[in-house]
């Protein structure tokens, strides 16, 4: 009996200390439903349904809300909403469904859904992500960041105090990285570059230049080392390919991407398309094999191609990007690392030698003949950007969500390639958002200058650059294109 009450007593204190550990307020909630008032330059102005999802002042608005008090502007829009899509069309005029610009119809925290809805804009599908919840009064509303929809109207939001945005409809849509960084928005990143591949000016970075994991863009190594050896003639892009027993073995794997089984035969393009579109790490090893007889060899050569471009922060382990585990009693889980610095610096040696490259990268979709597969490229920048070319995501648990954007600007005189850089973003939503305000910066930056241009001396364009690979490679990838 005194040994029960022991136990009793032991939970009870137990529950005590436990409940007294708790904090007495929590700022995060699921979802987190509230108001805001809105004016336009126009003199319109009422009130918005906003949601916090998760957190306080992670706020999505009513798309209903704002078409309402845009509809006499230059800036009107109509939406139409169903449970799970959402078509938006600029210059359309916009039909109340009613309850617009009225306070929440019940306090309950409303049913909404975070996902990326289908969306589509003037008719094509573009990547935003938003809250579809059903009205109480029948129907349906539309949530979504204001950053988002001002990129996709064209207009300049700003919040001039607590609980109030003001619209411009007749300033275009601007970024100031300089002011983002002052208020702690690359706080959640691990390292970004902006600026021109063509010229090495750099028009903002922040920590880059630092290493950090940086996932699947590792591939970007690897498809220089194929454009390389398709280059000296050592493989061609229509040469098949034999898959090995370890390329099945990963494709097996929870990381795999592509049924890839042991003795068919892929072309190189094919491998390329599979490593570059869908991110197959299975295709990445096939490919490290054909060019080095193993990934050991490859991963020799990757390291060796890091130091002769100056990449003094890049270190491989392995061709795709994968956390790579050593052979010791106590195995170190290892990730290919680099800096964003170092990443702009690969990147902007792989558009000048192989521009061809974003042919395939900008690529939404491409069927692989030798398996009747179709695979989709994982880039959302190119549905949403017009410019965009590219060029590569990656994701782990250590790196976080990265993408590496390429996009083509035009001085009236030549084409420059914009390169955009973020590693080590929470998920793929903060991932397309931070890559798209810096992208739309980089193309802002491009026409009108750089608000804080920085000196590009610490990010030489490297030297030596072969004058005959743009040739040698650019009609084989158009005829293989053709063929595929």
């Amino acid at each position: 009996m005194k040994t029960t009450l022991q136990k009793i007593n032991s939970l009870i204190l137990s529950v005590i200390l436990v409940c007294s550990m708790l904090p007495v307020q929590v700022n995060a909630a699921y979802e987190i439903p509230g108001i805001c008032q809105v004016q336009t330059d126009t003199g319109a102005a009422g009130t918005v349904k906003t949601i916090d999802y998760s957190y306080d002042h992670n706020t999505y608005f009513s798309l209903r809300d704002i078409a309402m008090l845009l509809r006499d502007t230059d800036k009107c829009f109509s939406i139409e909403i169903t449970k799970s899509a959402i078509s938006l069309n600029p210059g359309s005029a916009y039909t109340p469904a009613g309850a617009e610009n009225t306070p929440w119809e019940n306090s309950n925290n409303p049913d909404i859904t975070l996902r990326r809805n289908e969306f589509t804009l003037r008719g094509e599908k573009v990547y935003y992500y938003t809250l579809i919840m059903a009205l109480p009064s029948g129907g349906y509303d539309c949530f979504m960041m204001a950053a988002d929809l001002a990129m996709i109207l064209d207009v300049n939001i700003t919040v001039p105090s607590a609980g109030f945005i003001q619209i411009d409809t007749q300033t275009p849509f601007s970024i100031c990285p300089a002011a983002l960084e002052e208020s702690g928005y690359f706080y959640g990143v691990n390292g970004v570059l902006a600026g021109d591949a063509t010229t090495g000016e750099i028009y903002y970075q922040y920590d880059s230049g630092t290493p950090y994991p940086i996932a699947s863009t590792s591939k970007l190594m690897t498809c220089l080392l194929t454009m390389d050896a398709i280059s000296s003639g050592q493989i061609s892009l229509e040469e098949q390919i034999t898959v090995s027993y370890a390329a099945e073995a990963l494709a097996s794997s929870d990381d795999g991407v592509i049924p890839l089984k042991a003795g068919q035969q892929i072309t190189v393009y094919e491998l390329l398309l599979g490593a570059l579109l869908p991110s197959s790490n299975e295709c990445a090893l096939c490919l490290a094999e054909t060019i080095a007889g193993s990934e050991e060899a490859f991963v020799q050569r990757m390291n060796q191609k890091a130091s002769e471009l100056g990449l003094s922060q890049a270190v491989f382990f392995n061709c795709n990007g994968l956390p790579s585990y050593t052979e010791t009693p106590i195995p170190a889980k290892r990730q290919n690392r680099m800096s964003a610095e170092d990443m702009f610096r690969l990147v902007s040696y792989l558009l000048k030698i192989y521009p061809q490259v974003t042919d395939i990268t900008s690529m939404k979709s491409a069927t692989l003949p030798s398996l009747d597969l179709e695979v989709r490229n994982t880039n959302p920048l190119l549905y949403n950007l017009p410019e965009a070319t590219g060029l590569k995501t990656g994701t782990t648990n250590k790196s976080g969500a990265c993408l590496v954007t390429s996009l083509t600007a035009d001085d009236g005189t030549m084409t420059h390639d914009l390169v955009v850089v973020v590693f080590g973003t929470e998920d793929s939503i903060e991932r397309g958002r931070v890559s798209a305000l810096l992208a739309r910066y980089a193309l802002q930056a491009f026409h009108t200058g750089a608000e804080t241009p920085q000196d590009p001396e610490d990010i030489p364009a490297p030297a030596n650059l072969p004058t005959h690979a743009e040739a040698a490679v650019d009609w084989i990838i158009r005829s293989a294109k053709k063929h595929t």
